[in-house]
């Protein structure tokens, strides 16, 4: 699907040899459609990725379906696809969700926090240190059952009702996560609003507290059109982990400006350019999205996955 020699590979200076993707589509994505999904689509959704060469996809939350009713399946479909070969982290938003992942036989769960009182409350109903509370006996629980925790902060760079965020405050927040023991951290750039200046001082600053980069992801929303290039300043800060979603699929249910996500296609393409490995087979991950398109009635809002499609025309 795509075309011979493109995109020409021509490596920069001081980037990472490869990065992993991690891919949440399946999740974060479908999560905010108008309607749910049927298990079945979702089941073929996640093996169309994992046969593209994704070797992380987030599969689904075990949220109480009346906060995230577009994934009240959890339960139906992660053994539906437990065999793909990739590994297939979830979202647990306590001890009751984390219960049911396990149950199941999950080897790698999520944490949602917030760098923000405002956030805290709109998608947690509590403060923020209320919710870091809740946290800690999830994470000291999984971490006993020898589970890998990813935490992810969200509005790290911007909030809908509070404006600037300063990096200090995040910092407190993903400090506080490294502290009870997650593994690694997926700084969320909620409502797109990001600059790579930004993401550079972010970094450096948890760089300072003790955060090391290896232990770091990036999640970046491209509502200003700022995504590919606050991912390239990650990269040259040497960021290896970084957040996409197949077709641009995404926002957030509880964030209004908050527009879809990172498409993995469009940083896809440009990781190939830099020469920077991903394992993932593009014209595959293409097809699935436009795949996914057809099942939810509308284009893909990619640029690589309208662009190598429509090639294909």
């Amino acid at each position: 699907m795509t075309t011979e020699g493109l995109p020409m590979v021509v490596p920069a200076r001081d980037l990472p040899a490869r990065v992993r993707i991690h891919e949440v589509g399946a999740r974060d994505g479908l999560q905010n459609e108008k309607t749910a999904v049927p298990t079945g689509v979702k089941a073929e959704f996640i093996r169309r990725l994992a046969d593209a060469g994704l070797t992380t996809i987030e599969a689904t939350s075990f949220v109480h379906p009346a906060w995230v009713p577009q994934l009240a399946d959890a339960e139906e479909l992660f053994p539906l696809v437990r065999d793909v070969g990739a590994d297939l982290p979830v979202l647990v938003p306590n001890q009751r969700g984390l219960d049911r992942a396990l149950a199941l036989g999950a080897t790698r769960v999520a944490v949602f926090a917030s760098a923000t009182e405002s956030f805290a409350k709109a998608n947690l109903n509590r403060t923020l240190d209320e919710s870091l509370a809740v946290f800690a006996p999830v994470v000291r629980r999984a971490k006993d059952e020898g589970v890998h925790v990813r935490g992810y902060v969200s509005m790290c760079f911007g909030d809908p009702w509070e404006g600037a965020v300063a990096p200090q405050q995040v910092a407190r927040v993903c400090t506080a996560l490294r502290d009870m023991g997650c593994d690694e951290l997926s700084l969320g750039d909620t409502i797109g609003v990001a600059t790579p200046g930004h993401v550079r001082e972010l970094l450096s600053l948890l760089n300072e507290r003790g955060v090391p980069t290896p232990a770091i992801g990036v999640h970046f929303h491209d509502t200003y059109g700022q995504a590919l290039a606050n991912t390239l300043a990650a990269l040259h800060h040497g960021v290896t982990t970084v957040d996409a979603s197949a077709g641009g699929l995404g926002g957030c249910p509880y964030a209004r400006s908050a527009t879809g996500n990172l498409a993995t296609e469009d940083l896809v393409w440009m990781l190939h350019g830099l020469g920077i490995e991903t394992g993932v087979d593009l014209g595959r991950l293409t097809a699935t999205s436009v795949w996914m398109a057809e099942q939810l009635g509308r284009p893909s809002p990619s640029r690589t996955v309208r662009a190598l499609s429509h090639k294909d025309q």
